[in-house]
């Protein structure tokens, strides 16, 4: 009876073992900042399906969604480090203010955005190279949607730039986005994504600025009660890569990778826009007041938005990149 009860447990020792020696060759950590149940994060999800399974099973890559491996900052620091292998993230210019290039494209329009941060052109060029020089490699764009404001107290004159607004504004820790938001007339603070949601119970902020429609209803639902259609920017987050990782990879995983990434980027474009749609509507279905704007009606607001960035701006990115992108995003009416 021993020796059979020994054999049993040698077979059951094989079962959970033959697994492991059939597992990846290559793990990889890839950190997201959005929910489980959020389009980002599925994204993220096929892109690691699609991976796997055409390498045979030789990479697995592991996705920690809702910045369960810290917020877009740390993620960033760890991905120059190699402590994490991928991300998806927000463009955060902490380490060079020139990641964040994709926010000068101020009040943008979807017509112009497949163009705008098409995969071979100037701007993604543009960050690949800053991405690269600080240890990270790009792999393209996310397009989450249109930027407004979530708020719990109603705003005033919120088309004035020159107005006092009556609201605290939370501002991502970024470069470009919170001058946007300062050249609107809001008075402002800093805070960090993953505590939006606390910022906002918490009386730390009324209002939360570059947020889309997607993360006002998965991540600020039940806890604001305005939303206002603003689009100051679209919401675009970069896939990342460690340079580290990226050297361990051989050639043909990479370009799987690439792939994969082409194509839930291409993807992230076209959802977004139907997004906008569906999230405004279930924003008013769950009692929020919504309010939507002519480009006639953001005018003044976008001219008061460029006459700032120049000034602000300039000293930190330079007179000439800032030229390029008023270029390249078609801003500069007067050309």
């Amino acid at each position: 009876m021993r020796s059979l009860k020994g054999l049993l447990s040698a077979l059951l020792l094989l079962v959970f073992i033959a697994p492991c020696s059939e597992a990846a060759d290559v793990t990889l950590r890839f950190a997201g900042q959005f929910p489980d149940g959020h389009y980002a994060t599925k994204l993220m999800r096929d892109i690691a399906g699609g991976v796997n399974q055409r390498t045979q099973g030789r990479i697995a890559i592991e996705v920690y969604p809702a910045n369960k491996l810290g917020d877009y900052t740390l993620v960033y620091e760890d991905l120059m480090k190699g402590r994490i292998d991928m991300a998806l993230i927000t463009n955060s210019g902490e380490f060079d203010p020139r990641l964040e290039l994709a926010n000068l494209n101020i009040f943008p329009s979807y017509e112009k955005a497949a163009k705008d941060f098409a995969p071979d052109g100037w701007l993604a060029r543009k960050i690949s190279e800053y991405n690269t020089r600080l240890g990270v490699k790009f792999l393209g764009f996310h397009i989450e949607g249109m930027t407004g404001i979530a708020s719990t107290k109603r705003i005033k004159n919120p088309l004035d730039p020159d107005a006092n607004k009556g609201v605290l504004a939370r501002v991502p820790l970024t470069t470009v986005y919170p001058e946007i938001i300062k050249s609107q007339g809001y008075r402002t603070v800093s805070l960090p994504y993953a505590g939006i949601a606390a910022a906002v119970q918490e009386d730390s902020c009324d209002a939360v600025t570059g947020i889309s429609t997607g993360a006002v209803t998965s991540d600020l639902k039940g806890t604001v009660k305005y939303w206002y259609s603003l689009n100051y920017t679209i919401e675009t987050l970069a896939y990342l890569m460690s340079a580290q990782t990226w050297d361990k990879l051989g050639e043909d995983d990479l370009k799987i990778i690439y792939s994969e990434v082409a194509k839930a980027s291409k993807r992230s474009l076209k959802t977004a826009r139907e997004n906008d749609e569906l999230n405004v509507e279930r924003m008013k279905k769950n009692g929020m007041t919504v309010f939507e704007y002519t480009e006639k009606e953001l005018a003044p607001a976008r001219e008061a938005a460029l006459a700032h960035i120049q000034k602000t701006l300039e000293p930190k990115l330079g007179a000439q990149l800032i030229e390029e992108a008023r270029r390249h995003f078609r801003e500069d009416k007067k050309k």
